[in-house]
């Protein structure tokens, strides 16, 4: 059933609105995956700040025109999702590409990070990144073992001055 004018506008500014807040967005191709699959992406998607979308090509397009994300225009073709990643940059390719693993027919066609298109192919540049907390833990143990080698520097030139003093 075709779309009336007015239906097509808001669902262009819906996209529209969502990619404002985008860090990231996945572009797929559902076809083929059942209709409880797609439930259990949904809800997933929620659970990680992931905006899923279903559009026409043409709405897509017009939706994203102007933003950092026209450079995906080219993978509209066939049965579009969009995904927009809202609180990590990572969580939508991290999410698609572990729902890809079990279901065969799940496509992902192509990424965007900061105006960058990145082919499919490539999905673990976005997926593998660190969340929030997993960067906060990197970062302190880093910092942990560095203060630490300071220590056993510290210690190492107390030693060396008590053996100096000794030998003298």
């Amino acid at each position: 059933m075709p779309l009336a004018l007015e239906g097509k506008k808001a669902i262009v500014a819906e996209v529209s609105e969502a990619a404002k807040g985008a860090l990231s967005v996945v572009v797929a191709d559902s076809r083929g995956v059942t209709v409880g699959k797609m439930t259990d992406l949904r809800k997933q998607a929620r659970e990680n700040s992931v905006e899923l979308r279903v559009v026409r090509n043409t709405l897509a397009r017009r939706a994203l025109e102007g933003t950092q994300w026209e450079c995906l225009n080219d993978s509209f073709v066939g049965p579009t999702l969009l995904a927009f990643s809202t609180d990590h940059p990572g969580a939508a390719a991290r999410l698609f590409k572990e729902f890809a693993k079990t279901n065969k027919d799940f496509e992902v066609k192509a990424l965007a990070y900061e105006g960058e298109l990145i082919p499919a192919a490539d999905i673990d540049r976005l997926a593998t990144l660190p969340t929030h907390d997993e960067a906060i833990a990197k970062l302190m143990s880093v910092m942990k073992e560095a203060s630490a080698g300071k220590l056993v520097r510290t210690l190492a030139a107390l030693r060396d001055q008590k053996q100096e003093a000794e030998a003298a």
